[in-house]
């Protein structure tokens, strides 16, 4: 990898950490439902424009046969987009963004299970004592966390958690069903079909008093930065340092969460929660690791076992 690559490699990790800083100064003012459509709407949009200008197809319609696959996109976008984003935001009502940041980091432990369930991939022992580390890492990072355990707690720690096995669903899904469509192209069906989904919730929950500047500027910043631009860096590094060393951002991710949210939202941040998050993480190598694959290149329209928070 090139300097460059490093580079865009750290950039992407910020940006992907920080939408956990945002979603969590955005939430309360839109509520979850409401501030997911519009990120996946207006996202969605730009990602189509980009797409647009950027790839050489046959068409728009040709290459993506919305009359054949539109349910293909609506699942997708369900379990990749509308499904977890909600569940993040619903979940930063109550826990602080850097304990959210870590807990979604257990996303390809969720995706390892999925794919063995779904016969994709065989359970290895490596990748089961992954899962188990996993588990011990989440129970030292709840459990050690500056929060006061009650019944809505574990409720949030739930809702990270099934986002991050959404997004397990999702990947699977998606590297099944969705073959030969590039990747900006698969982004946006996904967002877009997100925001199909969410449409109705989304404009019935709408606020009835504008939110606050910083909230509709954090909503701003989740657009622009943490998913039209994360995409396009991700794009970047998939066609130039290929699938598994794009797919390292996943360590990175809950890093930079908590880093944004200690410093600008001064979070506590105990040694309790960094043993949690190094133990997790240590299981998310254990599970990803996958020698074989260093710098194949990715199959059009799939990728890999990471997605935006």
């Amino acid at each position: 990898m090139k300097p460059i690559h490093y580079a865009a490699l750290l950039l992407l990790g910020a940006v992907w950490g920080a939408s956990f800083l945002f979603i969590g100064m955005a939430a309360p003012g839109f509520g979850p439902l409401s501030l997911m459509f519009a990120r996946v709407l207006v996202a969605g949009l730009l990602m189509l424009a980009v797409a647009t200008l950027t790839q050489r197809q046959a068409g728009l319609r040709a290459t993506l046969r919305l009359r054949r696959n539109w349910r293909t996109y609506l699942i997708v976008g369900l379990f990749n987009s509308a499904l977890p984003f909600t569940l993040i935001a619903f979940s930063e009502l109550r826990l602080t963004a850097s304990l959210a940041a870590i807990l979604n980091s257990t996303t390809p432990l969720f995706t390892a299970l999925v794919a063995a369930a779904w016969g994709s991939e065989r359970l290895t022992g490596r990748k089961m004592w992954g899962v188990l580390l996993g588990v011990i890492g989440v129970a030292v990072l709840v459990g050690g966390a500056p929060l006061a355990i009650n019944g809505g707690i574990i409720l949030a720690v739930l809702a990270s958690l099934l986002a991050a096995l959404s997004y397990g669903l999702g990947t699977v899904y998606a590297s099944r069903h969705i073959t030969g469509l590039p990747a900006a192209y698969a982004s946006t069906v996904q967002l877009l079909g997100a925001a199909v989904i969410l449409a109705a919730p989304g404009v019935l929950a709408w606020p009835a008093e504008r939110p606050s500047p910083g909230a509709i500027g954090a909503l701003a910043a989740l657009i622009l930065l943490s998913t039209t631009f994360a995409y396009l860096l991700y794009f970047f590094l998939l066609k130039n340092v290929g699938p598994t060393r794009t797919a390292s951002v996943t360590f990175l991710v809950p890093v930079f969460g908590s880093l944004w949210a200690v410093l600008f939202l001064r979070e506590p941040f105990s040694v309790w929660m960094l043993l949690g998050m190094a133990i997790i993480l240590t299981s998310v190598g254990l599970v990803t690791s996958r020698r074989a694959d260093q710098g194949r290149p990715l199959p059009a329209g799939q990728l890999p076992d990471t997605t935006p928070p």
